[in-house]
């Protein structure tokens, strides 16, 4: 059933990258799924997401990156 309702609320391109997503980082994708899912069923989404809409997406779900200063005397 969730390959079905992704089906339907991405284009191919889109898929494919959140196939890619889900082979390095699992958590992410999951996160993503639930989320269009969620959101396809309460009707917020119309119409399949495009690659640039999943992209977006992915940088507001994911976590920002830490920087790590190592200063050396």
């Amino acid at each position: 059933m969730r390959a079905r309702v992704l089906q339907v609320v991405l284009d191919p391109q889109a898929r494919q990258r959140l196939m890619n997503v889900r082979l390095v980082k699992p958590d992410l994708a999951a996160a993503v799924e639930n989320y269009l899912i969620n959101a396809a069923s309460s009707g917020r989404i119309n119409r399949p997401l495009s690659d640039e809409e999943l992209k977006q997406l992915l940088l507001r779900i994911q976590q920002p990156k830490r920087d790590f200063k190592i200063d050396r005397r």
